[in-house]
């Protein structure tokens, strides 16, 4: 006989959307089985950067300092440098501060960088390994890897599945209220359900269009053969090849990608070929051991066309591919986990319709398009940027040439990877359980961002006099944050949260500052930290409390 197994939500998939739902559900006591055919955590380096909105989201939760202190040494540069080969001639350089010095230095950072995290330069697998351990800790949390969903079927009232092991020996019949998933770019939940891929593919460029190839190497002379200084980043840009290679643990571990010309040629590339490439592009033969290579399409900007069926709803790169520029990819799958997963909660607890889980495809599929959109762009800034023949050669033609190129990728270093307004302005502007107050948030823009507190965007930040980030005062859940030197009346919204059963703290700073910030001295937050109202008195609290609970109660602004 098969055995049966009940639980609230199964989660197709392990990697970061997967292990971030089953974190933020297993601390709301939601029973999740999550499978993954992979024997573990990811072993290849894969996504290498965490956006600092991802940082303050791992800061909720209390593991920022876990993943600000894997990858790279402390001290270890997380500059990006372009060169015409990786130990040539430096062209471009963008200078960022190091793991260590990051908690210091974003206290002294204001206006677009006013935050509680900067970003950080970490290999997914090490941040796997993160995650991994803290869903774990999590009572109610099942993971089976080396087990993945072969079957599922929405009965209106639940989820039957089947999930098996990879070899197909153990089978286990699973009943789910909601089936989540993330189970990658060629997603079987999204190929059964039939949901096609919206946006565009195919671009074809000189660099992150067409194939690449992917190799993660040990390269034990990399720096003590480089002139250059030490970076995260190195992206080559000559006539004759583009590539790019990231740093994995500061020491030997590298990721190298390189731009193919014959999609069809580089499926057939050998080792041997890998190490011709890679000594091209550092360019001279340096001593590599080649871990793992593969081939890897770029030049997606895709986008699923629904993101929710029924009971099943899609997340990760199940839900949008990316081109890599941006560093887009992995963050954004971490805020389709934390989107979804209280609204999954607050339905399976009771608190809420199952109306409130439309929000999710409204809020996060316009997120979805806007991301990729970004991506788009920073790869046609680099991928479109011809280098001159001349690039290399030692002559007044060549620094003439270099001269031009150092301009250009000291503009497009800052386009790519100086993104506050992406990291920071997502908004959910049109969401159904947005509270709109008439005003209309700053105009979105990759490279600058304006903090304000319009409902349907993150919450103004700002640094205590104690040396605590404001969001640190935040509850786990809802938040009331009453702010000035008088505090308004909460009786109303407490009476009405206690009625409704939501979970509401109310968290009261008297700064003058943070109330000229947010413009209101009442503040309604998100458990995703989101501000989903605000204003003057609480008048309609129960109405506020009803209506972002999606309960179809519509405030007048």
């Amino acid at each position: 006989m098969t055995p049966n197994l009940q639980v609230d939500v199964l989660i197709a998939g392990g990697g970061p959307c997967g292990l971030m739902l089953a974190i933020e559900l297993g601390r709301r006591n939601i029973r999740c089985l999550l499978v993954d055919a992979k024997p573990g955590t990811a072993f290849n380096p894969q996504a290498n950067a965490t956006q600092a909105r991802t940082m303050e989201h791992f800061r909720r939760l209390g593991f920022a300092h876990d993943i600000r202190s894997m990858g790279l040494p402390p001290d270890h540069p997380t500059d990006i440098a372009y060169l015409t080969r990786f130990a040539g001639t430096e062209l471009a350089r963008l200078r960022l501060p190091t793991a260590a010095d990051a908690p210091q230095a974003i206290k002294n950072m204001s206006g677009s960088w006013s935050a509680a995290e900067l970003p950080h330069r970490v290999s997914q697998k090490y941040v796997e390994v993160c995650l991994h351990r803290h869903a774990q800790q999590q009572a109610s949390v099942e993971m089976r890897y080396g087990w993945q969903l072969s079957s599922f079927q929405d009965m209106g009232d639940g989820i039957e599945a089947v999930v098996q092991s990879v070899h197909g020996e153990d089978r286990l019949n699973v009943k789910a209220a909601y089936l989540l998933g993330a189970d990658g770019a060629r997603s079987f939940v999204r190929h059964q359900l039939g949901i096609p891929w919206g946006g565009a593919t195919g671009f074809k460029r000189k660099f992150m269009g067409g194939k690449m190839l992917a190799v993660y190497l040990k390269a034990p002379d990399f720096y003590d053969r480089n002139p250059n200084d030490r970076s995260w980043m190195y992206v080559v840009v000559n006539p004759e090849l583009r590539a790019f290679i990231m740093s994995v643990d500061g020491v030997s571990e590298f990721a190298f990608h390189i731009q193919m010309a014959d999609d069809a040629a580089t499926e057939a590339l050998t080792p041997a070929d890998a190490r011709r490439l890679f000594a091209l592009a550092y360019g001279q033969t340096i001593d590599i051991e080649i871990l793992s290579m593969a081939t890897w399409m770029a030049g997606h900007a895709l986008v699923a066309e629904s993101f929710q069926q029924g009971r099943v709803f899609l997340g990760g790169d199940a839900a949008h591919l990316f081109t890599p520029t941006g560093g887009l990819g992995y963050n954004t799958a971490v805020e389709d986990a934390v989107n979804l997963s209280w609204k999954l909660a607050s339905v399976i607890k009771g608190q809420a319709p199952a109306a409130l889980l439309d929000s999710y495809h409204l809020e996060r599929h316009p997120l979805a398009r806007r991301n990729t959109g970004y991506a788009r762009q920073f790869a046609d800034s680099i991928g479109l940027f011809e280098a001159a023949p001349e690039l290399e050669d030692d002559s007044p033609q060549g620094e003439a040439a270099r001269a031009i190129a150092s301009d250009y990728l000291n503009g497009h270093v800052r386009r790519e990877f100086n993104i506050p307004g992406v990291t920071f302005g997502g908004r959910y502007d049109n969401s159904p359980i947005i509270v709109g107050d008439g005003s209309t948030a700053p105009p979105d823009s990759a490279n600058s961002y304006t903090p304000c507190a319009t409902p349907g965007g993150r919450p103004p930040h700002a640094w205590l006099a104690d040396g605590r980030s404001l969001f640190d005062t935040f509850h786990a859940e809802w938040t009331l944050l009453v702010l000035g030197t008088e505090p308004a009346d909460t009786t109303a919204f407490e009476s009405a949260a206690a009625s409704l059963g939501v979970d509401l703290k109310v968290v009261h700073q008297p700064s003058p500052e943070i109330e000229v910030l947010y413009e209101a001295p009442l503040v309604l937050i998100r458990p995703d930290q989101i501000v989903a109202w605000r204003g003057q008195d609480g008048l309609q609290a129960t109405k506020i409390l009803a209506h972002v609970m999606g309960l179809g109660v519509t405030v007048l602004a």
